[in-house]
């Protein structure tokens, strides 16, 4: 099942999820024409890096047309989870309050994006 997948992508496979996510269902040549909208790829590198996708468990190929399709197995949530904890457990500490400040001092939040931190701190602190 899907949502029990523990998905360990490396960043070009993780590319590839967010618009699979995105996106939904694609071919390789979609996958392709987006990719190469913001980074020079073969087309080749990209059918490869499907592929072991494919054998890892991180996509699923739906191969009964010429065409195969592609779409993600596993889910942005699982997947996110994992790399948010691995990098609070490798570059943090273990500290999910080292990596919250790091990422405010770094990054300009707008206003909506505070406001719903504020809103999200508020209902920990009520629980």
């Amino acid at each position: 099942m899907a949502s029990d997948i523990i998905a360990k992508p490396t960043e070009s496979e993780l590319e590839i999820l967010q618009i699979l996510w995105e996106k939904g269902a694609c071919t390789v040549r979609d996958v392709h024409e987006i990719l190469t909208l913001n980074k020079e790829a073969g087309y080749t590198t990209t059918l490869k890096l499907m592929q072991i996708m494919h054998e890892k468990g991180l996509v699923k190929r739906d191969t009964s047309a010429k065409t195969h399709i592609y779409s993600a197995l596993a889910s942005q949530q699982k997947t996110q989870q994992h790399l948010v904890n691995k990098l609070i457990d490798n570059a943090f500490n273990g500290s999910a309050a080292r990596l919250v400040m790091q990422a405010l001092g770094n990054h300009q939040s707008s206003r909506d994006e505070i406001e719903a931190i504020k809103k999200y701190l508020d209902e920990l602190d009520q629980k």
